[in-house]
């Protein structure tokens, strides 16, 4: 069946659709991870964005069971230059196109995803609309300009557990630690287990006396979609758990916990969304390279240096990609050290985020 992606420019492209079919709208990106499709589709900080894949051959070892990062798929649109419909891997259980069709998600193949690609690097990332039901331009570019889009909208709501859980039977572990789903990916949660964490998932509105209740040694401020000033709620929670408690925060946590420290957020020319941005350690000289997807970032210039160090930079653009507080257990980083699928370098950080448990019990 005919698709068009029509972006809120006027910019047109035209494929054919795999998956489901229908209208879709979202903030289109590029991810420039050449594998892990799979992790992708089912990482929460894709709510309400259309993802287009810079690697031009994907689905062809298909989907399984284990490498789901959350509960489903919740990003809006799917944008691929080739769609492989056989899948070959011993691993495999269906195919992209049949796991995207079980969702309800719109996928499109024959674009040129280098001029997408390029286009969004040059004028920004952009709202857009996904269709295989109105094909007509004029009609779907006004779609595109009467959709919410990203800026002060709270998409964590639409993500977050609704109810509190344990994750995995370690009660004999040492470390409790709460995390506060804002769109956890599972493997963070895999990552405390292996480090010997108690880990309990509590939703996004649960506040800092009900997690206080529980006596936990550390938080972990999970990651998730969107505007990071839109979830006010978080973020006062934050401010009420900083300096009584342990706290680690990833993407969108790093960028709550730098809200709730004083700091402000802007939103990035086309964001960052890959497996391969490499990072400097400000401590050590190292550079990782990692797995990030965020399109909002903290100003370092915002916080109080006096309290807040940089630790980590991206060496692409310059940017804040990790801070620590210079006197409290605080520390923070914008890319995923989970790493599933991509590079393991910065696995590191939960052993120190362990250490800092340690020295606080």
């Amino acid at each position: 069946m005919e698709a068009v992606l029509v972006l809120e420019d006027g910019k047109v492209f035209r494929g054919k659709s795999f998956g489901a079919n229908g209208e879709r709208y979202g903030e289109v990106v590029f991810n420039t991870s050449m594998t892990g499709y799979q992790e992708v589709l089912t990482d929460p900080s894709y709510k309400g964005q259309i993802v287009a894949m810079t690697y031009p051959l994907i689905g062809n070892y298909g989907v399984n069971k284990e490498d789901a990062e959350s509960r489903g798929i919740f990003l809006e649109g799917f944008v691929v230059k080739e769609y492989s419909s056989v899948a070959s891997s011993w691993r495999s259980q269906k195919t992209l196109g049949d796991y995207l069709l079980e969702n309800n998600i719109l996928g499109i193949e024959g674009i040129d995803t280098r001029e997408l690609t390029l286009h969004i690097r040059k004028a920004g990332a952009m709202k857009a609309v996904l269709s295989t039901q109105d094909l007509e331009e004029k009609s779907l570019v006004k779609k595109a300009k009467d959709s919410p889009g990203l800026a002060g909208i709270d998409l964590v709501k639409e993500v977050t557990s609704n109810r509190k859980y344990v994750w995995g039977k370690a009660l004999k572990n040492k470390y409790k630690v709460i995390v506060i789903d804002c769109g956890v990916k599972y493997n963070i949660l895999a990552k405390l287990l292996e480090n010997k964490c108690q880990v309990t998932v509590v939703p996004a509105k649960t506040s800092a006396a009900e997690i206080l209740k529980i006596n936990p040694d550390g938080i972990l401020l999970s990651n998730g979609p969107g505007d990071p000033a839109a979830v006010s709620y978080v973020i006062e929670t934050t401010k009420k758990l900083i300096g009584r408690v342990p706290i680690f925060g990833i993407c969108l946590g790093h960028q709550m916990l730098g809200l709730a420290l004083g700091g402000k957020a802007y939103k990035l020319k086309f964001g960052h969304h890959g497996a391969n941005h490499p990072v400097k350690d400000l401590k050590t000289g190292r550079v990782s390279i990692t797995v990030q997807n965020h399109s909002f970032c903290v100003d370092i210039n915002s916080l109080n240096k006096k309290e807040i160090e940089m630790t980590h930079i991206n060496l692409n653009d310059q940017t804040l990609e990790g801070m620590w507080h210079r006197k409290l257990p605080i520390f923070s980083v914008q890319f995923h050290p989970e790493a599933s699928a991509g590079p393991h370098d910065a696995e590191y950080l939960f052993g120190e985020f362990i250490k800092m448990m340690e020295r606080h019990a």
